[in-house]
């Protein structure tokens, strides 16, 4: 199955937003016909054969009308979760939604008020901001503790925090974006009581939870205490994993009752939710299936080579770039500080973006303490890579 990602596939008009030039622009500030994408988290190859011949078989029926969840959707989600993390979850529980960020800006209207507090770990995926902020709610920072590329979180902050009296959620990422961690049972753990004992709802951000490296292990917020804990809201999704983002479906797991209710009355009554997309329940029964499985399991090991290509590389030719250890996601938290010639973000972004023509995303948009890193996608066929690589040389030897 190498060959599936090495192979090149043309994305320049076909509505790509990560190869659209403008977008492009917008986010590396310039980009021309040369430059590479490896900014937006979406993958450079082609989706599982599988998941391609079911949506054909859908379109052959040429019948596109409304469409929701089958029990064969329920019922290969259900499974999934629980042959690849042990997590047992329930039909009555999952909430559909057309993505993971919609449904945070719905969970956080429909749990909040405004001018109430709600927490993010900075660094971190850039839209949780922006769905606090937007929704006319508190941002409430417990950055994590950063020493020689590794981060650690701040649990005398996070006491601190999760103790306001204002403060009513807490959005955690894991894996966690951009820096590439996954969290340990502890870690959670740790996170799950502090939470609870302060009256604070966890949500979850568990959607590149299948693209666990090495042998790094994962464990999802609601496999903590399946019995007794009726805190945490879990948001799931294929469309990191299987690179079908353009289809909209994504899973929120609310095990309590009471919350589960908040979140379908206001998309019944104030969002105005439409059905789920019909090729998207078609996708994630392919894609959660042994062929889809297998295919997972094929670019979980491109991705390491990915990785241990780019690590090598920088040890012997580029000293003066670092990287947090990836663990999980295809996503490299990129570290330039040591390029003392470069006094500020937006010079060594420019310099990046004009230069090597390479899109990364700039760490600052991820909180103030981004200043000096970049973010990677690595999500590509292996000779994009190493030309990514030998323009990165060829601009900061």
């Amino acid at each position: 199955m190498k060959e599936w990602f090495d192979y090149y596939v043309e994305r320049r008009g076909t509505d790509s937003s990560k190869w659209n030039l403008e977008a492009m622009k917008n986010m590396g500030g310039y980009a021309d016909e040369d430059s590479i994408p490896m900014w937006v988290a979406d993958m450079d190859f082609k989706s599982p054969r599988i998941i391609l011949e079911k949506l054909k078989e859908r379109i052959d029926h040429g019948i596109l009308g409304y469409s929701g969840p089958t029990a064969g959707y329920y019922e290969s989600l259900i499974h999934w979760f629980s042959k690849r993390q042990g997590w047992n979850i329930e039909k009555d529980w999952v909430i559909t939604t057309p993505g993971v960020v919609p449904a945070l800006y719905y969970l956080i209207q429909a749990l909040t008020e405004k001018g109430e507090g709600v927490i993010i770990q900075t660094p971190v995926y850039y839209p949780f901001k922006r769905a606090i902020v937007n929704t006319g709610r508190v941002v409430v920072e417990n950055q994590l503790k950063e020493e020689k590329n590794k981060y650690t979180i701040d649990f005398e902050d996070l006491k601190k925090k999760a103790a306001q009296a204002d403060t009513k959620l807490m959005i955690l990422c894991s894996p966690h974006n951009p820096i590439g961690k996954v969290w340990t049972r502890e870690e959670l753990e740790q996170i799950n009581d502090i939470c609870k004992k302060n009256g604070v709802v966890l949500i979850s951000d568990e959607i590149h939870s299948d693209l666990i490296l090495f042998d790094t292990n994962f464990v999802s917020v609601g496999a903590l205490c399946q019995e007794i804990d009726e805190n945490t809201i879990i948001c799931t999704a294929p469309s990191k994993t299987f690179n079908i983002a353009g289809l909209q479906t994504s899973n929120i797991v609310i095990k309590n009752k009471a919350l589960r209710e908040k979140m379908n009355e206001y998309l019944l009554t104030i969002s105005g939710r439409t059905t789920p997309n019909l090729f998207g329940n078609v996708a994630l029964q392919a894609a959660y299936s042994p062929e889809g499985e297998e295919w997972l399991d094929e670019l979980r090991e491109y991705l390491e080579e990915n990785y241990l290509l780019i690590i090598e590389f920088l040890k012997e030719k580029l000293p003066g770039i670092a990287w947090s250890p990836l663990e999980g996601t295809y996503l490299l938290w990129l570290d330039f500080r040591n390029l003392s010639s470069y006094t500020c973000a937006e010079e060594l972004e420019k310099k990046v973006a004009e230069v090597a023509k390479l899109v990364l995303d700039g760490g600052s948009i991820f909180g103030e303490c981004g200043q000096g890193f970049m973010r990677m996608n690595i999500a590509c066929p292996r000779p994009v890579i190493q030309e990514a690589l030998d323009r990165l040389y060829n601009t900061f030897k």
